[in-house]
């Protein structure tokens, strides 16, 4: 495993790189993967749509890690919705709004040998600074609650969410991004297909500390 966090370099992504996101796709979330986010089209529409939001990470060459996102008007600005809603069966098409006030993360992955070197916090960082540079109010997600299978015959996923928010429990998705600044606020259902989460998702918001209102 490399050491040197310092060659780890983030850039937008490019078509050419697309073979290797999804095989990185396809080997590090096979059950998540299953649809349509182990399909080329899916990281072809992203790219074409609005590349300045795809990342990846490059160590010596060889891309280890990815990350997509769009910007999109949510109306509520909490409305409930899901994975699919949003970037499912190319929704992504009509998702991505230019002129909407949030920048959506709809996908992280890193190679399983390449995690823990600090790459998911260097995409995170990217989509709060593209945030900033494009005036947009906020960054938004879905965590699925990664270890919510282990707690769901306790609790709901409810009060699974608030005791991590507490740090009552450690759970790999929703605590690493309240580590990065990111707000819990509501429980999605059926967000995306996942057995470990039982298809529970955690809303979370990262306010631009710059965001200027625009003018109507």
């Amino acid at each position: 495993m490399p050491n040197n966090t310092k060659k780890i370099v983030i850039r937008n992504a490019c078509r050419k790189d697309i073979s290797e996101i999804v095989a990185i796709e396809r080997k590090s979330f096979p059950d998540v993967a299953a649809g349509m986010i182990s399909e080329p089209s899916f990281f072809e529409d992203h790219i074409k749509l609005f590349q300045q939001g795809q990342f990846c990470a490059e160590l010596n060459g060889r891309i280890v890690g990815s990350a997509s996102s769009l910007i999109v008007s949510l109306i509520p600005e909490y409305l409930d919705h899901t994975w699919y809603d949003i970037v499912g069966n190319r929704n992504i098409i009509a998702s991505h709004d230019p002129k909407g006030d949030s920048l959506y993360g709809d996908d992280i992955c890193v190679r399983a040998n390449f995690r823990r070197l600090g790459i998911a916090t260097m995409f995170l960082n990217a989509r709060k600074e593209l945030a900033i540079r494009l005036n947009l109010k906020r960054v938004i997600a879905g965590a699925r609650l990664y270890n919510y299978c282990e707690y769901a015959d306790k609790m709901s996923p409810h009060e699974y969410a608030d005791k991590v928010v507490k740090c009552e429990i450690q759970d790999p998705v929703l605590s690493f991004d309240l580590k990065n600044g990111f707000k819990y606020i509501k429980i999605i259902a059926d967000y995306i297909y996942d057995s470990r989460s039982l298809n529970y998702a955690a809303f979370i918001e990262w306010l631009n500390p710059n965001y200027h209102p625009k003018c109507i």
